[in-house]
């Protein structure tokens, strides 16, 4: 049987959608794929559906990217709810444990959160999406089911006090990948004594990518009634600039050449070591590669556009 073909338009750019509260990150996704008529489209890296903020979206060819997104720092703003552990450790689950909280001062919530500032090992939480022999957490969670995990190196770069109330206070986050706020939020709460869940959070930064940047659903619907394609497309980011902060190496014809074929080549003046973005000339994307031992660049994922 031949390959069923895939319908849809190609489309090819990140779309940096702010996601709202109350839909899974995969929802968001069908969405914006229904409303950009795309062939292909993938997120880089969910959000929860209490959760809201940035979740760049990229289509078409930019999809060979989103690895590189899932490992990009992130940012977030979110509440931490003291006095109260629930199952799930946000505001969505069973309360488990109440406790009266301790009296709170910005000099105190400012020293705690000095304590976890850095490189440090995190248990991830039974309801999250990792996978153990095939079976997502959050799925054994739900049976009752609790297994063992293993800890994940992170890091935070940075924990800062927005605003304090007598029993919860807001805060800013810079972090690697791979962390849980809510497990945060959690040690946050063991340490003060009272336990805690985080009661509300908003994604504000993926590596090179800004909220301020970003477009809501509603957006896009009212420009999709416009009745053409253009104006969302006007509204993609170009799928370069997801590893803005990687060199770029410019080929010469004879090079790009090559470099489509998959073959390695000697680029003058390029990096010793380390990623690269590919550019046939000076503006044509090609994709990624590596310099190897030898100095060659090498391309690892290349993208085709037409």
């Amino acid at each position: 049987m031949g390959r069923k073909r895939q319908r849809g338009r190609d489309v090819h750019g990140i779309l940096l959608l702010d996601k709202p509260v109350g839909i899974t990150s995969n929802t968001a996704l069908q969405k914006v794929k229904r409303l950009y008529f795309a062939k292909k489209a993938g997120h880089t890296g969910s959000l929860d559906p209490l959760a809201s903020g940035l979740l760049p979206i990229c289509l078409g060819e930019a999809t060979k990217l989103s690895a590189f997104l899932l490992d990009a720092d992130k940012a977030y703003e979110g509440t931490c709810q003291l006095g109260v552990k629930t199952s799930t450790g946000d505001a969505e689950g069973e309360v488990l444990s109440q406790k009266s909280v301790p009296a709170l001062s910005e000099e105190k919530i400012q020293n705690l959160m000095a304590g976890f500032l850095g490189p440090q090992e995190q248990v991830p939480p039974m309801h999250s999406a990792i996978k153990i022999d095939g079976q997502p957490l959050y799925k054994l969670a739900h049976k009752g089911i609790e297994v063992e995990r293993k800890a994940r190196q992170i890091e935070i770069y940075s924990l800062e006090l927005l605003e304090l109330a007598e029993d919860s206070f807001r805060f800013s986050l810079r972090c690697s990948k791979g962390t849980y706020v809510r497990t945060l939020v959690e040690d946050m709460g063991e340490a003060l004594g009272c336990g805690a869940h985080l009661g509300a959070l908003r994604r504000t930064a993926v590596g090179q990518f800004s909220l301020e940047d970003a477009v809501t659903l509603e957006q896009l619907e009212q420009t999709k009634e416009t009745g053409h394609d253009q104006g969302l497309d006007a509204l993609l980011t170009p799928m370069e600039q997801a590893l803005e902060g990687w060199p770029a190496v410019r080929l010469s014809d004879n090079s790009a050449y090559y470099v489509r074929q998959g073959q390695a080549v000697l680029v003058p003046q390029a990096p010793t070591s380390g990623w690269v973005r590919l550019f046939a000339g000076n503006d044509n994307f090609l994709g990624v590669g590596q310099i190897l031992d030898d100095g060659r660049v090498a391309p690892k994922r290349l993208v085709n556009t037409g």
